[in-house]
């Protein structure tokens, strides 16, 4: 887990730790595009927070501003924003404090090959 730099813009509204529900995290998580950018921001991500862009998809704006809200309102991750561009990461410490071993689990999965 990466620490937070200094001078953080404040994150767009999310639910607090204490309202953060199993089967909405599960929910968010089951579309693989979604379960994608957990795990490569687990795994991969060398700043941190990352632009939509970093993720390197190829869709539609409208179509990754949805699924960035939707892990964010889930509580998955924490956004940011800066300037015009908005900046995730995931709630490492929340996450595991409230669900321990799920982000372990996300880490773990291997997509599958071709997606």
């Amino acid at each position: 887990m990466l620490p937070e730099p200094p001078d953080l813009p404040a994150p767009l509204p999310e639910p607090p730790l204490a309202e953060l529900r199993l089967e909405t995290v599960l929910g968010a998580l089951s579309d693989p595009l979604r379960l994608r950018i957990v795990r490569k921001l687990l795994l991969e991500a060398e700043e941190f927070d990352h632009t939509c862009g970093w993720f390197g998809l190829d869709r539609p704006k409208s179509s990754l501003t949805h699924h960035f809200r939707a892990l964010r309102e889930a509580g998955i991750t924490r956004q940011r924003q800066y300037g015009l561009e908005r900046r995730s990461h995931v709630r490492v410490a929340d996450l595991n404090a409230r669900f321990p071993g799920l982000l372990a689990l996300v880490a773990a999965w291997t997509p599958p090959e071709g997606d």
